[in-house]
Parts: structure tokens; C-alpha cells; sequence
């Protein structure tokens, strides 16, 4: 069957009459480059158009998926696995899939259900040149909401503000046959998506992932950064980020101040900081997930930081609205604790705190609680708050608010002025203009048309966003 063909996204032309307005700025501001521009159109028609529920089901041996978490829970190896997938009608056979995430896995059980596990769906793993409509790689997002309409907006304002984003669309997903559930799907940041957000960076350049359990420690010249920083796309060179590590642990602020504009893009870096604040969005470069990417353009022989893992995005707490949520059979799984149930607040946690705000953000939003330390930032339906093995527990690693480049970046009168500037843009782009509460709307359309998600549910989800745009 061929895949489904669906309209235009009404979002796209609405972000492209927003370049229109306020055009493209070389200081990191509201805008958006027109390759950005050129790559959100390309998704319309696609399996990344964004204006329809895309359907997704995955068959796999159970067993060796039980094998395999049962892997993960005791080395923290995450095995690549054979699948059957099926998107939008149209099947690959001998597609790799693998657990995606961190956090997100922390405390899942050997018999967690897969449909409930964050994926990631690599079609041409192991069969060359398979793709969608050139699309070769997916992220199946864990999230905390039912609807996922937090990390959509999140994304779409991402995008509007002038910052690489990634693409996403809402799916019906199913595994082994399992009810379908609502699931956000995130195009995975590897080459293609260099190429498409940076066509003009050179050719030698790298996009490094800071690992959830890592930090940004200075180690040494020859110091071994692997396990703190993955190289996703480019050479094998950890060179300039080493470089970059030296500088924000030891240099001086005479240093800082000399050296950091030759090797950060500094006006991004203050609208990336300023935008989680906007969103009220905790789980940042400076959070306990360590959530960033760091793309370094040998052209330009600068750093620009990545944005990725938005599902806390406007004040959302881990599974703090997976219980009941509107999904078929929505209880929480056996094993997990009662007054994590239905978004409850887990016994411990502050409880008097605004609706939506319990582990919100840095202060950016209408609530701007603070997640507490060390608390996993999006664990999984299906995840229990505790357990054994390397995916129990709390996160080992993230920075908690300890981000040396951050540091040193707020330390400096004129970056935090940039930063302010910043915020200033992103409210009036953003907020006041309105593009928050277009994209809401559009992305509830799409979901509601899901039929997976319960009306009062949608409706009260988009309202804790939408309180933003006041």
C-alpha cells in the first residue's frame, strides 16, 4: 500500500509568514534560516507531515526482547534487535530497533511492555538504501502527557525561534499487535539531519551527544571524553570539544571573555538558554537528563548548541500524566506505586505547588517550580521508580544545574545581556504574536482526530500549555 498522502501543514505556511515578518538575524533572534524553512516544507506529504496521525506497528520476537532488557538492566547495553515495521502501510522487513534514551529507561522491569518502551527505528540498520520518503531513522518519544502536545509545541517554537530543530509527528503505535497508543515520533539527529539543518557547514564537521550519565569534566588533552560525549555524525574527533572543555573548566574570565566567542556561536547559545526558560523546560544542557547536543562547524570553527528531549517541556513532571491519561487500558502497570497513578504527586514531592508546575522549570514559565535533584526526567509508561541493575534507580550522571559552559557563559555581563535580549525576542516572536497558540491548536486538531486520547484529557493538557501564552 502506498502511504498516505495528507494536506499541507497549516503550521508551515504560519512560520513561513512569520519569517516573512521578522526575517532572518544573524544575532540568534526569532527567526528562521530559509534552509530550516526549506526543511520543515519538505515534510509536507511525508511520513513527517505533522498535519496527520501516521501509523506505526512493530512485530518482534517477545522473547528476544525480554533477553534484551533483561541485557540492559545488568550492563547497560542496549542491543540492536530485528523487526518488522509497517508505517503508514507501507512494510520494512529487517529493520533494526533498539531502546532509545536514559532517563527514560531508568527503572523499567525485564517485562515492561515493549509498546510502552522509548524505540528507536533505524530502517536501513541493516538493509542498504531502505528508507520513507528519505527518512531512514526514528525516535519513538517517551512522554509524561498523554498527548505529547508539550514536546510538539516545544519543537514547532524550537523551530521558530531560529534554532535547529527536529522534526515530529503523532502516531497510532503498536507492538506484537498491542492496543495502539498515541506516541510523539522525533526524527533521530544524525547525518541527515546535519545535512538538512547545517547544508552549509563543512565537511569535517562533528554532532556530539552528551550522554545523560556524563559530564563536562575536564579530563586531560588525552583524556578519553567517550563516555560522556558520543559522536553521532562526522569524523572521530574530539578535538574541538576538548578545546572547548579546557577553556569553561580552567580558563580565567579574561580568558573566557577573549577566547569563548571564537569557539561558541554566542547569540544562539543565549536564545537556546532563553528558550528552555520560555518553555519552563528543566531538562536542558543544565539539567539532571544533561540534555544537549553540540555541533561543531568546521567551516565556521564554532559550537552551536543542539536543543533535544522536550517532553518536560511547559512545567511537565516524569510521568505525571501517564497514568489514566485517555489510553486504552491506561492504568499504571503492577509494581508501581500508588500515588504515582493518574499524574499523582509521588509521596515526598512538595504537594503544594500549581497544577502543571510540580518539577517545572528554570523559572521561565507561569509556574516555574523545580524538579527535584537527581529526579528522572522521563521515565516511560511502564517504568517503576526503583530498580535493579544499570536501569534502576535515579540518573547517576546530568549536570543539575552545574553546566560549566552555562556558568561561565551567566558570569559574563554582556552574554547575560545577549540572553535578555533574547528572552525579550522570544516573548514578543513567540508568545505575544501568537505562534504558540497556532501551533497548539494545530497539533489538538491532529490529535483529536487520533481517537486515542480522551477529549477532557486533550483538553486539559492544552490548557496547561496554552496558560503560557498569557
Amino acid at each position: 500500500m502506498a502511504i498516505r498522502r495528507g494536506p499541507i501543514n497549516a503550521l508551515v505556511l504560519g512560520l513561513a509568514a512569520l519569517v516573512g515578518l521578522v526575517g532572518c538575524s544573524s544575532s540568534g533572534g526569532v527567526s528562521a534560516s530559509s534552509s530550516q524553512m526549506a526543511a520543515t516544507a519538505l515534510t509536507a506529504g511525508t511520513v513527517f507531515d505533522s498535519s496527520q496521525v501516521h501509523q506505526i506497528g512493530v512485530e518482534v520476537n517477545q522473547d528476544d526482547v525480554t533477553a534484551m532488557l533483561a541485557d540492559y538492566l545488568s550492563t547497560g547495553d542496549k542491543e540492536w534487535l530485528t523487526a518488522t515495521v509497517a508505517i503508514d502501510g507501507t512494510e520494512f522487513d529487517n529493520v533494526g530497533i533498539k531502546l532509545k534514551g536514559n532517563s527514560s529507561l531508568k527503572g523499567i522491569s525485564a517485562d515492561a511492555a515493549p509498546q510502552d518502551l522509548p524505540w528507536r527505528i533505524k530502517l536501513d540498520k541493516y538493509t542498504d538504501g531502505a528508507n520513507l520518503d528519505g527518512f531512514t531513522d526514528f525516535t519513538v518519544r517517551a512522554n509524561s502527557t498523554a498527548t505529547s502536545l508539550n514536546e510538539a509545541v516545544a519543537l514547532d517554537l524550537l523551530r521558530s525561534s531560529g534554532l535547529a530543530s527536529e522534526d515530529a509527528v503523532e502516531s497510532s503505535f503498536s507492538v506484537n499487535g498491542s492496543d495502539s497508543q498515541l506516541r510523539l515520533v522525533v526524527q533521530n539527529l544524525d547525518e541527515q539531519w546535519v545535512t538538512e539543518n547545517f547544508p552549509d557547514a563543512g565537511s569535517d564537521s562533528v554532532l556530539y551527544k552528551a550522554e545523560a550519565d556524563g559530564n563536562w569534566n575536564w579530563l586531560g588533552a588525552d583524556g578519553d571524553y567517550s563516555g560522556s560525549f558520543d559522536i553521532e555524525a562526522g569524523p572521530d574527533d574530539y578535538a574541538p570539544l576538548i578545546r572547548l572543555l579546557n577553556l569553561v573548566n580552567n580558563g580565567t574570565s579574561d580568558e573566557l571573555a577573549a577566547q569563548l566567542p571564537d569557539l561558541l556561536d554566542l547569540n544562539s547559545f543565549a536564545t537556546y538558554l532563553a528558550f528552555e526558560e520560555l518553555i519552563n523546560n528543566s531538562d536542558d544542557i543544565d539539567g539532571p537528563g544533561n540534555n544537549s547536543y553540540l555541533f561543531w562547524d568546521s567551516s565556521t570553527q564554532k559550537f552551536r548548541i543542539v536543543a533535544w528531549d522536550h517532553n518536560l517541556a511547559f512545567g511537565q513532571t516524569p510521568n505525571g500524566g501517564r497514568g489514566d491519561g485517555g489510553r486504552p487500558g491506561g492504568n499504571m502497570p503492577s509494581g508501581m506505586p500508588s500515588d504515582m497513578q493518574g499524574g499523582n504527586v509521588p509521596s515526598g514531592m512538595p504537594t503544594d505547588m500549581p497544577s502543571g508546575a510540580q518539577g517545572g522549570g528554570q523559572g521561565g514559565g507561569p509556574q516555574g517550580g523545580a524538579a527535584p535533584s537527581g529526579m528522572p526526567t522521563d521515565m516511560p509508561s511502564g517504568a517503576q521508580p526503583s530498580g535493579g541493575g544499570q536501569g534502576g534507580g535515579m540518573p547517576g550522571g546530568g549536570m543539575g544545574g552545574n553546566n560549566p559552559l552555562v556558568t561561565a557563559f551567566e558570569a559574563n555581563s554582556d552574554w547575560a545581556a545577549l540572553k535578555d535580549q533574547a528572552a525579550s525576542d522570544l516573548q514578543s516572536g513567540l508568545i505575544d504574536s501568537g505562534t504558540l497558540t497556532s501551533s497548539l491548536d494545530t497539533w489538538v486538531s491532529v490529535v483529536t482526530s487520533s481517537g486515542l486520547v480522551d477529549e477532557s484529557t486533550i483538553t486539559s493538557e492544552a490548557d496547561a500549555i496554552r496558560a503560557y501564552a498569557s
